[in-house]
């Protein structure tokens, strides 16, 4: 009787956020329908994904590869998943294959994966694939992505050299404690504001993925389209299965 308890916290949790994405979305003046939300459910059984997709949600991610091609196959085809994280760019294929449904990759940090990932599309013979690429906003030497100087060269390699990938905005992940998320968020949106006046774009055609558990909110707040929640909607990780990417 413990799983349908777990269950029925999970479509909750996921009604909750879906309220304070509306309300963080209402204080900034923004459409909370712009907002996406990614429900990251890395190391969380099928039956749990399929609990909060039949309470509605399409939107889903996932962080490692092998658990995400043994996932996939077994939920609806009308999911769109993302890819979040660094990917290794021998897996690029691998995960394109696997998952014929795959929305977007969250994100892309250097020109290999991107060269990887466009020719994975075009061998597979599969509609362009969107991407974000990954900005390093915290100086961490842990974490992935291309320093903020370097984002808008990434950028237009993404746009001129990959045919087979669509650009669709940037993302970054902030400090593990969220201490310094605001500098995290608005070091990002400074990227976006370089990027879109180098490519003469409108700031709405360049999404921002920032916002995690803990800090979704502010993250909405100062702008961001699409954020990734795993924990809050589905409870805490069991990482003794984890698989490298």
């Amino acid at each position: 009787m413990a799983a349908p308890a777990v269950e029925s916290f999970a479509v909750a949790a996921l009604r909750s956020v879906m309220v304070r994405v509306r309300q963080a979305a209402e204080r900034s003046g923004a459409r909370a329908e712009n907002v996406r939300v990614v429900a990251v459910s890395k190391t969380k059984p099928v039956s749990l994904l399929r609990d909060v997709y039949d309470a509605g949600h399409r939107c889903f991610g996932e962080n490692y590869v092998q658990e995400f091609v043994e996932k996939a196959p077994q939920l609806p085809e009308d999911i769109d998943w993302h890819f979040v994280g660094h990917l290794q760019s021998n897996k690029a294929k691998t995960l394109l294959s696997a998952v014929p449904n795959l929305a977007m990759v969250e994100g892309v940090d250097n020109e290999k994966i991107a060269n990887h990932l466009d020719r994975a599309v075009s061998s597979l013979g599969r509609n362009p694939l969107k991407v974000l690429v990954q900005v390093n906003t915290s100086g961490e030497v842990s974490k992935s992505g291309v320093e903020p100087t370097n984002c808008l060269e990434l950028v237009k390699f993404v746009k001129s050299r990959c045919p087979n990938l669509e650009f669709s905005g940037l993302m970054t992940i902030g400090m593990p404690d969220y201490t310094s998320t605001p500098v995290n968020f608005q070091t990002l949106s400074n990227c976006r504001t370089e990027v879109c006046k180098a490519l003469g774009i409108n700031e709405e055609q360049c999404e921002l993925s920032m916002g995690m558990s803990g800090d979704f909110e502010q993250a909405i707040e100062m702008g961001s389209t699409n954020v990734r929640i795993g924990s809050t909607i589905f409870g805490p990780r069991d990482y003794s299965k984890r698989q490298p990417n």
